[in-house]
């Protein structure tokens, strides 16, 4: 009898207490609640990412110009408006609130700089429609171009980029629709409405001590701006057909706008000196209005995309556009 005793004794001290573990996991649990980073805590790198993406494109001016950086990111500026749903969905993945917060920083600077272009501000009704095209000097069918150019009902051509090849081609296919017309090396326009005072501008294509050697004969072939009066219902109007140098990515110098950068800073004084109240600029500028290397002109001109047009109207490349390169 004593040992059962023992035993059974022995047993009733060694049986688990069913509420000790319950209360053991709670315990653990709120142990592990309190030391998890609450929803402001979490996503510091998210918040620390998006604060970033708002100062970049608030400061962009700021950005240095060394190898055509400020030029590159100036560029794709509006693009950076991508980041923010990337940035959004981390932040609600990770449940931080910090991270949903720091990204008004983004959005509101993106809105303020492209927010407009999100209406539609194009209307019927204009009385003059003007359209600038690169017809490419590659162009292997530049009748067919022509005829599309035809197409589009425009009152004005500017196009850029015309072969000695090619040029006959253009006059013959669009002298029916457009009677008055006038090419200055590889730019040219052509026009329903009468046109006078033309010549060509000096963006500074050619220079050094041999640029500056050269006589306007040998220049011509080669010029890439032009000036001429359209005379339209309303008074003359001054039209600026301009292709500017292009921009390449090397090596060395990086995003390199040497030659794009000292066009454009000729072609705003050629613009500055301009006389007629009433201008229009039409052409390929190889750059976005928003690059700094542009301050000159878009000082002085407003965009009509910004004023009339529907969307960011980017044009380059064809297939793909990212960016506008057109005024």
């Amino acid at each position: 009898m004593t040992q059962v005793e023992a035993r059974e004794s022995r047993g009733t001290e060694a049986s688990p207490d069913p509420g000790s573990g319950t209360r053991r996991a709670r315990i653990r649990h709120s142990v592990r609640a309190l030391s998890r980073p609450g929803p402001w805590k979490r996503g510091r790198v998210l918040a620390a990412m998006a604060v970033l993406l708002g100062l970049l494109m608030l400061l962009h001016a700021q950005i240095t110009g060394r190898g055509g950086l400020g030029s590159l990111v100036e560029s794709l500026l509006p693009w950076f408006g991508v980041f923010v749903p990337v940035l959004l969905a981390g932040a609600l993945w990770r449940r931080s609130v910090s991270a949903v917060a720091a990204l008004l920083l983004p959005v509101v600077v993106w809105l303020s700089l492209f927010g407009g272009l999100l209406v539609d501000k194009s209307h019927t009704g204009g009385e003059l429609t003007l359209v600038s095209h690169n017809v490419g000097a590659g162009n292997p069918d530049p009748a067919a171009t022509a005829r599309d150019l035809v197409a589009s009902g425009a009152d004005v051509l500017a196009l850029e980029e015309i072969t000695s090849q090619a040029r006959g081609t253009y006059e013959k296919e669009l002298a029916k629709t457009y009677p008055h017309h006038t090419v200055l090396g590889t730019v040219g326009l052509w026009s329903k409405l009468p046109l006078s005072d033309t010549r060509p501008v000096d963006i500074q294509q050619d220079v050094g001590p041999l640029g500056d050697a050269k006589s306007d004969d040998v220049k011509l072939p080669y010029n890439r701006a032009l000036r001429t009066t359209v005379a339209t219902d309303e008074g003359p109007l001054a039209v600026y057909v301009a292709h500017l140098g292009s921009v390449r990515v090397m090596p060395r110098n990086g995003f390199w706008t040497d030659s794009r950068d000292r066009n454009a800073t000729a072609l705003a004084e050629a613009l500055a000196a301009e006389r007629n109240e009433r201008v229009v600029l039409l052409g390929d500028l190889n750059g976005t209005v928003d690059d700094r290397a542009f301050v000159g002109i878009t000082a002085q001109l407003q965009s009509v995309q910004d004023e009339a047009g529907d969307g960011f109207g980017f044009s380059w490349p064809a297939k793909f556009p990212v960016a506008r390169t057109r005024i």
